[in-house]
């Protein structure tokens, strides 16, 4: 049977800290694993924008806007909306989730790779366990049918 934790389903919250809030030696990590200036500048880019940090920050530089945005012969609040505060903030919001959703998914792909590894070590039939102790049975099962079935070599007569 499989044990307690394999039943369990994958927790993923100490993975949020690292997509959250990246530190730079992951930053540098990941900027190492690509080739090329732009695309290292862009992996630079990419991981510090994508943080709720930088969320918080564009809310605050939104936020810098809205009194000009609310005065009179402004830009008004439904374009500070959907040109400053959406485009900025959803932005780091929008890739933050990203993050998540993907660190998530790694988390639940390495887990079924080690639950298809269990799996697969039960049914092996060079260990013990698995598929040994079924044909182990099995030959048990079929050696108690054989002494309880007559032989065929009574003949009956009609």
């Amino acid at each position: 049977m499989l044990d307690d934790e394999a039943k369990q389903p994958v927790r993923t919250v100490h993975h949020l800290k690292h997509v959250l809030h990246p530190s730079f030696s992951s930053i540098k990590a990941a900027m190492r694993e690509v080739d090329g200036l732009n695309a290292k500048v862009a992996v630079f880019i990419t991981s510090l924008v994508g943080t709720m940090w930088c969320a918080y920050l564009f809310t605050v530089i939104s936020l810098v806007g809205l009194p000009a945005a609310l005065r009179p012969n402004g830009e008004g609040i439904v374009a500070w909306i959907a040109q400053t505060f959406l485009q900025l903030v959803l932005l780091s919001v929008i890739m933050v989730g990203q993050n998540v959703q993907s660190a998530t998914a790694d988390a639940r792909s390495i887990k079924t790779y080690e639950d298809s590894e269990v799996i697969k070590d039960y049914l092996n039939l060079d260990t013990a366990g698995g598929m040994e102790v079924v044909l182990k049975k099995m030959e048990e099962i079929k050696a108690l049918i054989e002494k309880t079935t007559p032989s065929d070599n009574t003949t009956s007569t009609i």
